[in-house]
């Protein structure tokens, strides 16, 4: 099993994103823990998935499974088996070339398009482990046009934040 894992699943898994339901913690954690035990995840070979995940966690000091998970990738960093790596390359306006060159993906977050970048580079197109932004939620399709998927672990809360944001505009 491949996946590239967005940080937000780290931060779920450590018990950090405040309104997220047990069984999204839970999803989190177990899918964190599949990744350990029988899984690889994908990232980039310069580094700016796990540069975010070490500012977001305490993968040397913390004692929650977001930081253990970290702590995990670091350790089998050369095994090839456990993390892959993939180069993507920058671009002026997309961020990376390997990002989708698509106008209905123009307002996608710039700071989360390395994910999608990872996954369009990876020959076996593995999908995106998300947890609670729900913006990816309106992207999911369009990029599913791509060829890339995305993993909703959070689904239901992810729904629940998207009807309280239309509840308060009304």
């Amino acid at each position: 099993m491949l996946a590239v894992v967005d940080t937000n699943v780290l931060l779920i898994a450590n018990l950090r994103h405040p309104g997220i339901s047990p069984e999204g913690v839970i999803a989190c954690i177990e899918w964190l823990e599949r990744i350990r035990k029988e899984g690889c995840i994908v990232l980039d070979d310069a580094y700016e998935i796990v540069r975010e995940y070490n500012r977001k966690t305490s993968p040397n000091t913390g004692n929650q499974v977001g930081d253990a998970f970290l702590k995990w990738l670091l350790e089998n960093f050369g095994d090839s088996n456990r993390v892959d790596q993939v180069h993507i390359r920058k671009h002026a306006s997309r961020g990376y070339v390997e990002f989708p060159d698509d106008a209905e993906l123009v307002d996608f977050d710039r700071t989360d398009r390395k994910f999608v970048a990872v996954a369009n580079a990876h020959a076996e197109r593995p999908c995106i482990l998300q947890g609670s932004d729900a913006k990816w939620l309106n992207w999911s399709e369009r990029l599913s046009v791509h060829g890339i998927r995305v993993e909703f672990l959070c689904r239901a809360d992810i729904e629940r934040f998207n009807r309280r944001k239309r509840s308060s505009r009304i």
